[in-house]
């Protein structure tokens, strides 16, 4: 499945991904106290069947285990669907050095792609 999602930095060191049975998949990078959530991607056929909002709660959980105490995402079309998985919109200037490091949000994603975080519990 394309989803035309950028992957210059899928060979960094701390990514973690999981895929569903569905095939939704997503994940995350860890930095430290924080990590930086990677894109979900559904197919067409499962988008709206909740799939792609239990694959951030599983990523969220398994950040959280990792001694994550927030997770951040940069996304160019999706915050809506992150804001209702508990994500909130906050300023770039508000990004940790450890997010503000990584490929994605240093250049991969544009300067206008919202930057959304999330506090996490194990």
């Amino acid at each position: 499945m394309d989803a035309g999602l950028p992957v210059d930095d899928l060979t960094d060191e701390g990514q973690f991904f999981f895929v569903s049975e569905a095939g939704v998949f997503g994940g995350f990078a860890l930095l430290g106290s924080h990590a930086l959530l990677r894109s979900i991607v559904a197919p067409p056929s499962v988008r709206g069947t909740g799939k792609g909002r239990r694959m951030v709660e599983v990523l969220c959980r398994e950040a959280a285990e990792h001694g994550v105490s927030t997770v951040w995402l940069l996304t160019t079309g999706a915050a809506d669907f992150f804001a209702s998985c508990g994500f909130e919109r906050t300023s770039r200037d508000n990004a940790p050095n450890a997010v503000r490091a990584t490929k994605q949000f240093s250049g991969i994603c544009p300067g206008s792609a919202p930057l959304m975080r999330r506090v996490v519990t194990a």
